[in-house]
């Protein structure tokens, strides 16, 4: 049976996550854990993440999810960043005043700025709701997934990847922001797959069913 840890560091949408990944593949176990020695010996792994990045980060280093993240990615066994569990892989945040993020990936992750306006009409901030993903690059993850497709989001701040060659999907909202980012067997997304009904599980499925090669 194929194994998929939900790495749970005390934040975040784990029990969504799992549920939907045990719809789309009954036969897959799903384990929602912070055991160390669980998440390597999984097949594939994820890191969901709800909250102000502060808080998250300062969760994941006293846990050691920066380690167990750094041993998923040089072992080549799939990883999927969600929502903050994708912010918090880039190297800044302007969140909470400016906090320091694990820096796995080059960027920064910056603020919808107050008063963004669009066709005439003052945008929300949070941005939430559904919203198109250009995709940038072709991707086993986006397999069976139709260009601009919607998304289902709810954040404040937003990725800006500075290595273009990672990002693999680009979203609108007031700004042009990278809502996804793709570095050999790592995937991630700040939109949640687990809320975007059709088009998400489908991303899903992928990720469960990709050997993490490009």
């Amino acid at each position: 049976m194929s194994t998929v840890a939900v790495i749970d560091y005390g934040m975040g949408n784990l029990h969504s996550v799992a549920k939907a990944l045990e719809h789309v593949q009954p036969n897959v176990e799903v384990r929602v854990t912070n055991d160390p020695a669980v998440i390597a010996d999984s097949d594939r792994v994820i890191l969901p993440g709800v909250g102000a990045i502060r808080d998250c980060v300062a969760q994941m280093l006293a846990q050691g999810v920066d380690r167990e993240v750094a041993d998923t990615l040089a072992s080549g066994k799939p990883f999927l960043g969600i929502c903050v569990g994708y912010q918090a892989l880039m190297q800044f945040s302007e969140e909470n005043g400016g906090s320091n993020c694990l820096g796995v990936y080059p960027g920064q992750v910056k603020q919808f700025a107050a008063g963004m306006m669009e066709d005439g009409e003052r945008l929300k901030v949070p941005h939430m709701g559904w919203n198109k993903v250009s995709q940038t690059i072709e991707h086993p993850l986006w397999q069976g997934i139709e260009d601009n497709s919607r998304f289902y989001f709810v954040h404040s701040y937003y990725v800006a990847a500075e290595n273009s060659a990672q990002v693999a999907g680009r979203c609108h909202y007031g700004v042009d922001f990278d809502v996804a980012l793709s570095d050999k067997n790592g995937f991630c997304v700040q939109f949640h797959p687990e809320k975007s009904h059709t088009a998400g599980l489908q991303l899903l499925t992928n990720f469960l069913n990709w050997d993490g090669k490009l």
